[in-house]
């Protein structure tokens, strides 16, 4: 992983790692944004987005096992000193008024670490600080970039499903 310069705590930033190092960027992604309780994941199938979450999910304290919630769209895990964290994944809804029929505008409100994976159709739904990532997967597979986007900049989601 490329060493990257932390004076700047806000400042969007990228690095390139390998999926060995994922730990390693989890922690530097909570030290600079874990104040802020809604992150939103843009990347391809299989380019590493759940187990980014999952290292996150494991500095958080969380001890259960956190998998893709693809099928139940929402997985809810218990963090000692957080209380509930959400794993949304989008994939499956199609429209904004999918996402309000579940209620993921209360999850996305409650104050709580939400990481959403495939967030381009819950976008207006996302909060104004939210922490935006994209995981760019090298050609041949064997490192990512991650870049996070700053908050001013419209969100165009490169991975959307059609």
């Amino acid at each position: 992983m490329q060493t990257l310069d932390m004076k700047e705590e806000t400042a969007p930033f990228s690095t390139e790692y390998r999926l060995d190092e994922t730990a390693d960027v989890a922690r530097l992604l909570m030290e600079r944004y874990g104040d802020r309780p809604v992150w939103a994941l843009d990347a391809p199938m299989g380019a590493g987005k759940t187990t980014l979450i999952n290292a996150l999910c494991e500095l958080l304290g969380i001890e259960e096992v956190t998998s893709s919630p693809t099928f139940a769209i929402v997985n809810e895990y218990h963090a000692p000193a957080e209380g509930s964290v959400y794993h949304i994944d989008c994939y499956r809804l199609d429209t904004l008024g999918d996402a309000y029929r579940i209620g993921l505008n209360e999850y996305l409100e409650s104050g709580r670490y939400c990481f959403v994976e495939w967030p381009e159709v819950v976008d207006e739904l996302l909060p104004d600080d939210a922490v935006h990532l994209r995981i760019v997967p090298s050609a041949d597979g064997q490192s990512r970039t991650l870049y996070c986007l700053p908050e001013a900049e419209e969100h165009e989601y490169l991975y959307k499903q059609s």
